[in-house]
């Protein structure tokens, strides 16, 4: 869009720039830039528009996209072209992610690029690597502590090492994620340091206060999120003779976006990671990157400003690059951080299904999909470039993040059924056989999170102690009926490393000081690589598990129904314990898939009536796409196993 302030700013900073950038080839970045700099000067105007140096801060910020373009490879630079054409490559049901710790999951980058054929062989094609920078060793958050933005932790390796796995990474077409944590650093960062040696530049680039007197009005509404460690928002640090603020930890200093250069910085880092290959940057706790008295600190208007403007610099410089959204909030919340008032995505293309994941552990527990079919219906549409990232499991804690009105409708007192929940899954009810634990208890409101493995909480541990045939095959059937719903719903599945083996919860972090009061570290376990030889051993749990999932991937991927496009249909089927969608073809019309889910432990029924209603099972019989079965319509019901599923070509 022409704008004439803008353009004529535009102008101006290139004509200053044109010394150091005339030499080189620019002509595609000089075309996005100019698509995107009335949008960019327009969100760093409402951002900082106040500040006398703020055309000086937006020269810097265009210097920034421009000497980071230059930096981007030929190859890279090729793949931006490609993917612009394809715009919503990332739709497509071709893809399935797999996220690990590197340390944990392979020792360091060179292990884990000989673990490379472990995952191709399952079908997966998009691997998360938790955060490999540099961090203090003990005092770390699991990576999220980051003491080097530009530095990967020597026990992981080096920048040459991570080269080298993204090489083999794209002669294999497998995307590679990466974290970039935008919200706070390690107190041992370079830019703390100089913080509480006395330099006001630095400490600029945090929230700090001389006295309490701000940071306790912030505190009258501003929750706390780890109450247990790290109760409160701030912290004193006597080296500088200041409070600074920690939201997470009391060694997370959050970064002050109230600072034009604190935004430049981390767009610069960002740059860094997707020209070192990154098809996609995982930006952590954007939920909290403006913070206001009087409110939560979450969600804030000008923490999306900053989403849409880091994205507006990325698509000038590295377009073929995705953001993914780390906000664990509330239905109504998330879908804003896809972008709002646009058809196409303008903050971050994939966001985490945290309701979904939620909604399916109350599912196990329940025995039923009451609250999951109410609870579905809450998330708001997402935008047509924009998509979800369904997972069971992931290296964080489940939280009970149900709306209240949700849990009413579906017959349940809100309190009540959350106590239940987190007794259930910590082995604290009686009909219980999940081995969780909870995490994060907050002693003032009794709330608290799940922590364990996806195998443990489904109840395989506790089949295996006792050795219960029938036990460990129910456990079995609840961890593959999970996959079922997120490789089907729509959306990128994420497998969490170990769960296709049916890996158990690691107390071993009881005796890492570094780790031991992060009750999560029981999930984070270390990869058992002489158990995932038993994936070939026929009769095994860790057969059964592998060779399932590796089906369901495969299987996926041949329909076209799975393909992201707002294509689902929730039903109706008259039946509590069944949860059930159709997904359509945008390449055949005719081409629906109906999927049926029963959260039972018993076989229940669908009557097929109901569904006839609806378009469904009109013809004599249907083929199960997952079994292969075909199943006759010449009864009044169709029956789905218990803890069983089916994809059903109608």
């Amino acid at each position: 869009m022409y704008e004439q302030v803008s353009h004529s700013t535009l102008n101006d900073i290139l004509l200053r720039l044109a010394p150091e950038i005339e030499s080189k080839d620019l002509q595609h970045f000089y075309i996005r830039l100019g698509a995107n700099f009335y949008a960019i000067y327009t969100l760093f105007h409402q951002l900082y528009g106040h500040r006398p140096d703020f055309k000086e801060q937006l020269y810097i910020l265009t210097k920034t996209l421009a000497l980071s373009y230059i930096e981007r490879t030929d190859t890279l630079k090729a793949l931006d072209l490609k993917r612009e054409k394809a715009h919503d490559w990332f739709l497509h049901q071709h893809w399935v992610g797999y996220a690990v710790y590197c340390k944990e999951f392979a020792e360091n980058l060179t292990g884990l690029k000989q673990r490379l054929s472990y995952l191709q062989e399952l079908g997966i094609n998009m691997l998360h690597i938790m955060p490999i920078l540099e961090c203090p060793p003990d005092k770390n958050d699991g990576g999220y502590a980051v003491k080097n933005f530009r530095k990967i932790d020597p026990e992981v390796g080096t920048l040459e090492d991570l080269d080298a796995l993204v090489t083999n990474m794209q002669t294999r077409e497998m995307l590679l994620v990466l974290d970039v944590v935008v919200n706070h650093t390690s107190d041992q960062h370079a830019w703390a340091i100089a913080a509480k040696e006395g330099d006001a530049y630095y400490q600029d680039y945090f929230h700090v206060f001389d006295d309490r007197k701000i940071p306790d009005v912030y505190e009258e509404t501003m929750p706390e999120i780890f109450p247990e460690t790290a109760p409160g928002n701030f912290t004193w640090n006597a080296d500088m003779g200041k409070w600074v603020m920690t939201v997470f930890n009391h060694y997370q200093w959050d970064l002050n976006y109230k600072n034009p250069a604190v935004f430049i910085e981390m767009v610069d880092i960002i740059l860094f990671w997707a020209n070192k290959g990154a098809d996609i940057v995982r930006l952590d706790a954007v939920a909290f990157l403006w913070k206001k008295m009087g409110s939560q600190s979450q969600n804030e208007r000008e923490a999306h400003l900053i989403l849409q403007l880091m994205k507006d610099c990325c698509q000038v410089t590295a377009p073929g690059a995705l953001f993914i959204a780390e906000a664990i909030v509330a239905p109504v919340e998330v879908t804003k951080y896809f972008g709002e008032d646009a058809i196409n995505a303008k903050e971050c293309e994939i966001a985490y299904n945290a309701t979904l994941m939620a909604l399916l552990w109350d599912a196990v527990a329940t025995k039923n999909a009451k609250l999951l079919n109410h609870g579905i219906k809450g998330i708001p549409d997402k935008l047509e470039r924009a998509t979800w990232l369904n997972y069971i499991r992931c290296h964080d804690d489940i939280g009970l993040g149900f709306d209240d009105k949700d849990i009413v409708l579906a017959g349940y007192e809100p309190k009540a059924h959350r106590k239940f929940i987190l007794d259930y899954f910590t082995g604290v009810h009686p009909d219980s056989n999940a081995r969780g634990i909870p995490f994060g208890h907050n002693l003032k409101n009794g709330d608290a999170r799940i922590a364990g493995s996806l195998a443990s909480l489904a109840g395989l541990e506790a089949a295996l102690e006792i050795n219960d045939e029938a036990a460990i095959h129910a456990s079995i059937r609840v961890i593959v009926l999970l996959h079922s719903v997120i490789m089907s719903f729509g959306g990128i599945p994420l497998i969490y490393y170990g769960d296709a083996i049916g890996m158990l919860n690691d107390a071993s972090y009881l005796t890492h000081d570094a780790k031991k009061e992060d009750a999560r570290w029981i999930h984070r376990p270390t990869m058992h690589w002489a158990n995932a030889l038993e994936r070939k051993v026929i009769g095994t749990v860790q057969y059964q598990i592998f060779t399932t999932l590796k089906k369901m991937i495969a299987i996926r991927k041949e329909i076209d129904a799975f393909a992201d496009h707002n294509n689902r249909e929730l039903l109706d089927v008259d039946n509590p314990h069944v949860f059930a969608y159709s997904r359509f073809s945008l390449v055949d019309t005719k081409a629906r898939i109906l999927v049926l889910c029963n959260f039972d432990t018993q076989p229940q029924q669908v009557v097929i009536t109901h569904l006839q209603k609806k378009g469904f099972l009109m013809q004599a019989s249907v083929k199960d796409a997952f079994s292969s079965e075909t199943i006759l319509l010449d009864q009044p019901h169709i029956e789905i196993p218990a803890l069983g599923f089916c994809w059903l070509n109608t």
